[in-house]
Order: C-alpha cells, then structure tokens, then sequence
C-alpha cells in the first residue's frame, strides 16, 4: 500500500482525470455505491471509480496499480459471491457504460462492460432479434458471457459464449487489447468460461438471431403433485424441439394475481416450459403437463425481453447458489429431488430447480473451457431468503441438495452458478486439462494475480 500522502495526491488526480465519479468512504453516496444484489455480502473497498469510458477505465487501473491496489470489476453487480465488491481496494464500476448497439445486418450487438440483460434484450427487440441471455434481466452481460452463459435461449442458440464474436479488454497493465478467434486467439480461448481472470471486459460482441416468436407456459400445481409434473416434463422436453425449456422447480407461491389465494406464501410445484416459437406449437407440447391437475396457470405469447424480466431476483434479500450437473434424469433422481423440493425453506424466495441442457449445447464447440456442455440436465438449488436469522438452514438446504444430487453428478459445474466452493470446483468448472493452459494465459496477462476477485485463476 502506498504511503498516505502518495494515495491522496493519487486520489484527487483520479477524482480529476475520470469522467465518471470517484467514491471514497467518507464520501457522501459511498454505502450506495457498494451495494450490491446479494444483501450477505459487506465489504468496503478503498476506491470505487464509476466509469464512463475505456479510458476511465485504463485510468482506474493505472491508479490502482500505482498504489498496489487489488481490483474487483463490478457490471452488473449480480455475482452471488459478490465478486463485485472488495475489501481496501479500487472497484472498477462499470455501470454507466451500458450502451448497446445493434447490427440487424451483420446479426450482431455491440454491447458495453456495464451493460444488463435488459439493456440487451431492449436493443435487439425492435429488430426480432435476441441471443442467449441470462434468467434474469438484472444480470451483468459481460460476467455473465465470459463465465460461460446458460439461459432460456441456449438449447436453440448455443451458450452464450458460444456466440461471442469479439471482446475489448483492459489488461492489469492498463493497456487496451482486443481478442477475437483471429486477434489474440489464445486469450479469447481463455475468455469463453474464463470470466474476468485476464482483464476488464470494456465491450463485448455477440452473435444474434432472429427469434420472431417466444411463449411460456408456467403452471403451478400442489406440491404433492411434484413427482408426476417432474417426470411428465422431464418426458415433454426429452422428446421436444431445442426450441423448448423451461425448468421443473419448487417455489414459494406468489402473490401474483394468477395465483390463488389458499397458494399464495405455501410451498408448490411447478413447471415452466419456454418455447423460442409460435403459443399453438408451445400448447402442443404442454399438454401432457396441462392435463395434470393444477392450482394456477400462465399460457401465453410473450415478447423475449418481457420473458427475462418475470422472474427477476429482487435485489437487498440474501443469497446462496449452487449447482450440479447430471449425467440424467432417472426416476430415482426425480424421486430425490423432490423429497428435499419438499423440505425447501418456505416462504422465501427460494427456487429449487431442474432444468434441461442438450440441443445446441451439446452440439456447440467443444474446444472452450467449458466442461458442463454435454451434461444433459442440472441441479439448481437458488437459496434467496430475507432474514439472517435463516442463514444457516437455507445454505444447508443449498448443500444438501448437491449431496442428493451426486450419484447422478457429471463432476462439471457452472462457475457463475456458484460462490467460492474451493479449488476442485474451479477444476470442475474449467476443465482438469484446462487448467495449465488457463494458468499460463493469466501469467502473461495478470502475473501479479490483480485480477483476483473472481473464480480465481492463479498465474502458472
């Protein structure tokens, strides 16, 4: 750390040089300024710089570098293990940097480091364009791409990476590169599951494509009902087109308006089955589950961008995430998953799903770190709750869900569907044979690990 009077004179020199605003602790609009989607993480960063434009951001570095701060990169601010945030050090915030611009003839968006889902779907919906996104339209684009990206979308268009075209990135050096399959090839490898482990992602390009058409049926039953709506959909999707997914889950019912009120706040099942097509194609497929007596029911066109918003995460509530990837899904699986579906702590705003993976994931490149794509199905406990007092019980709900899972477990993970859970599941979210390669691109792009608020990878 550098000597307080060489910090302030850098500071007021950061406050002067960025465009975009500079908070300190003292400073009025700090605490604001550090909050972040999950209400569990607190932590107070030296810095936080608010960029307006790669140079802010190259600004920030260099500042950070000056004095020996650590980095953390915060886009959307939506990563569960508040990778966002950092103790003592300079946040690189990126937030004011969300313009997207579309190419309807190149099939292809433009998109800033600080940019949401929203700020994507919104562009490319005037176009009848869209691209994998996230579930959510909260989440950050670029950390959400760079760590892999799993979505409604991707049984049909392939994971998100799988559609990155081109990335801009500011190095822990403060210097500008720019990474495509011909530019740079070996880092834009390292960027397609790597996440922020190799430098600020200012831009991101993606492929898009036209989807004209996108309808959901979402239909909530009791939860006694869960095995047979799990089974029936798990058969609905196994035999469907890419164009169908969705998930199974358990819920907290709602006090949305299509809920009946003897539901709202008890535990249910479910079953969400999105379809990238016309509602008489989706209505075909969802017959099977429609014939299962239930509580509630949506059965709808629905515009793509609409679909990302209806089940956003509300932010200021406590999170704790995980996943498993599945070799199947077994009656005895099923059988598993909703014995502990029925132990779920309710009422929160806990989701315990399954959904499918294959189509265009299994069929995508198979050269990126990338080791969950040929798993054909997951396991995603989604433990939100509201009172620290649940603590404990809802994040053992989280780890007991893995341990039902394991038998059937492929070993992969989604890295972005996880906190820290140790070096082996960096492993398992990478890829064992990755690991040397990606250890020798972080040597040559952060040998100094400033990078490191992130699923980290440590210079080879």
């Amino acid at each position: 750390m550098a000597p307080l009077s060489k910090a302030g004179a850098a500071l007021t020199a950061l406050r002067e040089d960025l465009s975009g605003e500079v908070f300190a602790p003292e400073d009025p609009g700090y605490d604001e300024a550090r909050t972040l989607f999950n209400a569990m993480i607190d932590r107070r960063p030296a810095v936080i710089a608010q960029c307006e434009s790669t140079a802010d951001v190259i600004t920030a570095v260099r500042f950070a570098r000056d004095l020996d701060l650590n980095i953390a990169v915060r886009g959307g601010g939506h990563s569960v293990a508040g990778m966002s945030l950092n103790d003592g050090g300079l946040v690189v915030d990126l937030r004011r940097m969300h313009e997207v611009t579309v190419h309807p003839a190149a099939g292809a968006a433009h998109i800033e480091g600080g940019a949401t889902m929203s700020h994507l779907d919104r562009a490319c919906e005037p176009y009848g364009l869209a691209t994998t996104g996230g579930r959510a339209s909260t989440t950050g684009v670029g950390g959400y791409v760079l760590g892999g990206g799993s979505g409604w979308l991707d049984r049909k268009f392939g994971l998100a990476v799988d559609n990155l075209l081109g990335v801009d990135l500011v190095t822990a050096e403060g210097e500008l590169v720019h990474a495509t399959s011909e530019e740079n090839p070996e880092l834009f490898w390292g960027l397609h599951g790597g996440g922020g482990n190799f430098g600020i992602a200012t831009s991101l390009t993606l492929r898009l494509y036209d989807l004209p058409a996108m309808s959901i049926a979402l239909l909530l039953y009791l939860p006694e009902r869960g095995p047979e709506v799990v089974r029936t959909y798990r058969d609905v999707i196994e035999a469907a087109p890419p164009e169908a997914s969705g998930a199974a889950l358990y819920m907290t019912a709602p006090p949305e308006e299509f809920v009946p009120a003897h539901l709202v706040g008890r535990l249910a099942a479910g079953a969400l089955l999105t379809y990238a097509g016309p509602e008489e194609e989706m209505r075909r497929l969802a017959e099977p589950l429609l014939a299962i007596p239930h509580e509630a029911e949506v059965v709808t066109a629905i515009p793509y961008a609409d679909l990302q918003c209806m089940i956003d995460d509300p932010p200021g509530m406590r999170n704790y995430w995980s996943a498993e990837y599945l070799t199947g899904c077994p009656d005895a699986f099923v059988d598993a998953f909703c014995a502990r579906g029925e132990s779920m702590p309710v009422p929160t705003g806990t989701q315990h799903l399954v959904f499918p993976q294959g189509g265009a994931i299994a069929s995508g490149p198979d050269e990126y770190p990338v080791p969950y794509r040929d798993a054909p199905w997951a396991v995603h406990p989604f433990g939100i709750w509201e009172d620290a007092a649940d603590d404990e019980r809802c994040r053992q709900w989280v780890k007991d869900v893995r341990a039902d899972a394991r038998p059937w477990s492929t070993g992969a993970v989604y890295l972005n569907f996880t906190g820290d859970e140790g070096p082996q599941r960096l492993v398992a979210g990478l890829g064992d044979e990755n690991m040397q390669r990606l250890g020798a691109l972080k040597r040559r792009y952060d040998p100094d690990n400033i990078f490191r608020f992130n699923h980290n990878i440590r210079p080879a």
